[in-house]
């Protein structure tokens, strides 16, 4: 049971599939439009106790914090939420927030005799949309990342995740698309839950230039319903004077939380991490830049124990994972709405193409 029906543009879709699937994680959202603004950030908030993470970094100019905590030779195992945020390097601040607000609460790696000795291990990761609202120094700190945790926080497991602008994605930009959340999730035959959240905000295309068609829709299993020729051509026309408008073309990395609740250690889950870039690389082409950060996180919850009795068990995993990676990236171009501000003009993809509701 695959749950990735496209949502209308910006809205929340309760029947549609989501990181939250995996139960106990959370999602929460901060972000600030207007008066220069057009960033935010976004927390995924582990169940008490933590979550077994990893992560994978394939860009060439990633921006990150506490990634190297999450190497399965180093000591820490689990991690009671990860950052996503814009800003660039400046917005990995945000972690800080969050930092504080999970000491608040008592929780993190145990240093001492008192159980609020903790040290919280956040790890974060950026992506670059500097000045997209019109000020350069408009960007995430602590005081949004704490926001966007007590956000989570004060939401029900399972809760559905709003798509679209908001959060990390609200200033995220794909080609030159607008971009911003997509979040999509599966459950295997095995009864595990595989999901993803994803901040589409690429260099590269989400869309077949030939066509119209999103590369990522090529991969859903079903016959893809090409644009009109006329609509596609149109929409190139636009896209150019968009272009025009702003000038050289925007910065960029996509960021993952990929999600599952499965036991899985930390080099089961690195693996997963590493897998799951190639949903990335079916729904954006070209990606793993120079000047990219793609980064993809993996948290295991551990609510499932693998069939030891199936070898391929892990596989089907892994598998799952890289399609839901896609799936959110489509989601994300779908959900999101046009954006006219001083630091750009960006037209989303249903603005250009009249998309109708049907998803991967």
């Amino acid at each position: 049971m695959t749950r990735s029906d496209a949502p209308e543009a910006g809205t929340r879709d309760e029947s549609a599939g989501a990181l939250t699937d995996v139960a106990g994680l959370r999602v929460g959202h901060a972000g600030r439009v207007g008066d220069g603004w057009l960033t935010g950030t976004t927390v995924v908030l582990a169940p008490e106790g933590g979550a077994v993470a990893a992560v994978d970094v394939r860009g060439g100019g990633p921006g990150t914090r506490e990634t190297d905590a999450l190497d399965p030779r180093n000591l820490v195992q689990r991690v009671e939420a990860v950052v996503l945020t814009g800003g660039s390097a400046y917005g990995l601040d945000a972690a800080t927030g969050v930092m504080a607000w999970l000491e608040e609460q008592e929780r993190g790696v145990r240093v001492g005799p008192e159980s609020a000795h903790v040290v919280p291990v956040v790890p974060a990761a950026c992506v670059f949309d500097l000045g997209r609202g019109g000020a350069f120094r408009a960007r995430p700190d602590a005081a949004l990342g704490r926001a966007a945790v007590e956000d989570a926080a004060a939401r029900a497991s399972g809760h559905a995740v709003t798509e679209g602008n908001l959060g990390a994605g609200t200033g995220a930009v794909v080609g030159r698309l607008k971009g911003g959340i997509g979040t999509a999730s599966t459950v295997l035959g095995s009864g595990i839950t595989v999901a993803a959240l994803v901040v589409a905000n690429a260099a590269g295309s989400g869309v077949d230039p030939s066509t119209g068609a999103l590369y990522g829709r090529f991969f859903g299993g079903a016959p893809v319903e090409l644009p009109p020729a006329e609509v596609h051509e149109a929409a190139l026309r636009r896209l150019a004077e968009a272009a025009e408008r702003n000038g050289r073309p925007p910065l960029n990395t996509t960021l993952a939380v990929v999600a599952t609740d499965a036991e899985l250690t930390k080099a089961q889950a690195q693996k997963l991490a590493g897998t799951s870039h190639d949903g990335m690389a079916r729904a954006v082409r070209p990606v793993h830049l120079l000047n990219d950060g793609d980064t993809v996180f993996a948290l295991a919850t551990g609510e499932h124990r693998l069939d030891a009795g199936n070898p391929l068990a892990l596989n089907e995993i892994l598998a799952a994972g890289a399609d839901m990676v896609t799936r959110a990236i489509v989601r994300a171009l779908l959900a999101a709405t046009p954006v006219e501000t001083p630091g750009g003009t960006f037209p989303s993809y249903r603005s250009l193409y009249e998309t109708g509701p049907s998803g991967v």
